[in-house]
């Protein structure tokens, strides 16, 4: 959802950990006991959203149901990822929880269809999110919010270097040049540049995977990005090691740097800090195949299939995913700025409707992208493992992507034969 103000973790990426290979522990200590009997309980699991006010919120929602007493286990700390996995391993899973819509989670029967849930609102969800949860016609999971993200820039700073918003990477190259002095970088792209792997995917014209579930990110463009970021990473122009990675403001509002990599969620932070000196942006193009990226986050609710209580967590996760408008708006709107997936809720958003956010909403409709759900951590991993040979060390992208591809096509193998 939002910068996390208070950690050091990325999370707008997929999430890090392969299922079962995590310890199980310290989650016992999350949430309250209510008193009521199993039967009438439901757990949900819940990340450490950055926030203000949307532990208080996600827990206000379940209060008000009346057919079930919630309990939200709200994890702190770097691992939620490692928690959910080895807690659903065990016999305390909870019934509900968010995550990101990954094949091997279907694959693997950990969560439930919920077609049924969705199928009578489908048309009032954004398509691409419907398909980015779809797997042989059915659904599985119920999108709670958009994350799209983008490059925010100092609009005063790039005034006086002369510089204009860069609209391909090798502008983008010559402005962080310009802009950088003595005590401001021209760029942050996130302290292990993670963050802008797949927007620079999508930038050069290109995929992580195609319609089939084939290899679709090792173009020549792709390898051309790659080279660009090796480029900036020696140049000197490139903040690196900031105190908050990209997913937080700070940079950008401290003046450590005249454009920065983040997210919508973040947009008001940086209006109360920056006011009207302030711009949006999105990944600039790469190559004559490119595209302006737009690359887009969020988190879904998902119910866990091996719960001995799925009809019931079913029910309360229509009632709040579904049914309950306003705390959708709500959980969308006013802790930070997300659009909401579903298409009515957002278009009669008034956050949304002008200035920046609508500007943020219109690049997000024209640019925007979404994760493949057969792009697996195992893959992300892979890729991590190019920029880090590739940018940060100087090894050869095109050999690095072949060893990429030996182990995407490993994973592709495991799960689709």
């Amino acid at each position: 959802m939002s910068a996390l103000s208070n950690r050091n973790w990325d999370r707008r990426t997929v999430l890090r950990a392969a299922m079962g290979l995590a310890a199980a522990g310290g989650l016992a200590a999350c949430g309250s006991n209510t008193g009521r009997d199993s039967g009438d309980s439901l757990v949900q699991y819940f990340h450490a959203y950055g926030e203000a006010g949307t532990e208080q919120a996600i827990k206000r929602y379940a209060n008000a149901y009346d057919n079930a007493d919630v309990t939200t286990q709200w994890i702190t700390g770097s691992n939620f990822e490692s928690k959910l996995f080895a807690a659903l391993l065990t016999d305390s899973a909870p019934d509900v929880f968010e995550f990101h819509p990954q094949y091997q989670l279907i694959d693997s029967g950990q969560v439930a269809d919920l077609t049924d849930l969705v199928e009578p609102v489908k048309d009032d969800f954004n398509q691409a999110d419907i398909a980015s949860h779809t797997v042989d016609g059915k659904i599985y999971g119920i999108r709670m919010i958009d994350d799209p993200q983008f490059f925010f820039y100092r609009k005063s700073m790039l005034e006086d270097a002369g510089v204009q918003p860069p609209t391909t990477l090798e502008e983008l190259l010559e402005a962080a040049a310009k802009l950088t002095t003595d005590d401001v970088k021209g760029l942050f792209l996130g302290n292990d540049l993670h963050a802008v792997i797949q927007p620079l995917i999508y930038a050069a014209g290109a995929d992580t995977l195609d319609d089939n579930n084939k290899i679709a990110y090792h173009t020549d463009g792709v390898v051309e990005g790659i080279k660009q970021m090796r480029k900036l990473f020696t140049s000197g122009d490139l903040l690196l090691d900031a105190p908050a990675d990209f997913w937080d403001p700070s940079a950008l509002n401290q003046g450590l740097c005249a454009i920065q990599w983040c997210g919508m969620w973040a947009m008001p932070q940086f209006q109360e800090a920056l006011g009207d000196d302030l711009g949006i942006m999105p990944f600039p193009k790469i190559g004559d195949a490119g595209q302006p990226a737009v690359y887009n986050g969020g988190w879904s609710m998902f119910v866990n299939a091996k719960s001995d209580k799925v009809d019931e967590a079913k029910e309360y996760v229509k009632w709040l995913w579904i049914d309950q408008k306003d705390y959708q708006e709500d959980w969308a709107l006013s802790y930070g700025f997300h659009i909401p997936p579903r298409t009515s809720i957002a278009e009669s958003a008034e956050k949304l409707k002008s200035g920046l956010p609508a500007e943020g909403v219109k690049l997000f409709n024209e640019y925007g992208k979404f994760d493949r759900i057969g792009w697996t951590q195992a893959m992300i991993t892979a890729t991590e493992d190019v920029f880090a040979n590739s940018v940060r060390k100087g090894n050869d992208p095109e050999a690095e992507l072949d060893k990429c591809d030996d182990k995407v096509n490993s994973e592709l193998k495991k799960l689709f034969g």
